[in-house]
Parts: structure tokens; sequence; C-alpha cells
């Protein structure tokens, strides 16, 4: 079983020069939780999870005492909400991670599952000539796999 055979073809995404505002619009009208950022031309040049956007509006202190170092959480009320406000209009590639991992739309399923399983993440967009074609998330991999199991 190959990649083309078990991506979802219908791939929801943002463009190089949009928001995080457009980005968290998305989240919440289809109840995701990540995007493959394309170029004009359809081109991966990124992903935004939210993850990452937790990562901008988490505040954290780093510490080192000595040898040890260690981190701590302090979250002000009013500074999360200005860290809120100020990340809506950044533009998306401010936050993505620019290397995306992804596979061509001819590899194997196992691979795909095994580059999922190892890599720990939940999405994995597939190319065909450098250009976003599908998406493949852990899900899809489970129900196909385990569907011809049974």
């Amino acid at each position: 079983m190959k990649a083309h055979d078990i991506m979802k073809r219908h791939v929801y995404k943002v463009k190089e020069s949009d928001t995080v505002r457009a980005v968290i619009e998305r989240f919440i009208d289809y109840r995701i939780s990540g995007l493959p950022v394309v170029s004009e031309s359809n081109e991966i040049v990124g992903y935004i999870s939210d993850g990452d956007i937790m990562r901008y509006i988490g505040r954290k202190q780093d510490r080192v005492i000595g040898t040890f170092y260690y981190v701590t959480m302090l979250t002000y009320p009013q500074e999360m909400e200005e860290r809120v406000k100020q990340i809506l209009d950044l533009n998306v590639l401010a936050i993505a991670k620019r290397k995306v991992i992804t596979a061509s739309w001819d590899e194997d399923v196992d691979r795909i599952a095994a580059t999922l399983g190892k890599k720990q993440i939940k999405k994995l967009p597939i190319e065909r000539g450098g250009v976003l074609v599908g998406i493949i998330s852990r899900g899809d991999v489970i129900r196909h796999v385990f569907r011809s199991a049974t």
C-alpha cells in the first residue's frame, strides 16, 4: 500500500503570507491542530501546530544554578493577554517550523508509519514533485492497516 492509496487529498493549509489569526480560525473551524504552510505554487514551506502557538504564548523563565538547569513557568494574566493579541497579527512563518518532514506520494505506508512513530508527529504532508498533494495522520494509517487485517 502506498501513500496515495490512503492520503487525504483535501488538505487544509495556509499560505506563507497568512497571519496566525488565519491559522487559529482554521483550527477552530475545522477542529484540527496543525496545518502545512505553502507558497503560491503550493510548495511546502513550513508547518504550524497548536504546540507552536502554545510555545509562543506560554511564558518561561530559564534559570541556571551551579550545574543545574531548570525552567520555571510564570504566567501573568495581563502579559498572556498581550501575547495573545500580538500573535494574531504575526506572519505564520514567524512561528511555524520551516524544516518539515514530508513523504513522497508513492512512499510505502509501512515507512510512513515508521516516520510518524519515530519522529513523534501527528500528521505527515505528502508531496509529489515538490508540491503538496495530500496528508496522512496517524489515525489514517491505523484505520487502513487494521481494516485490511480484520
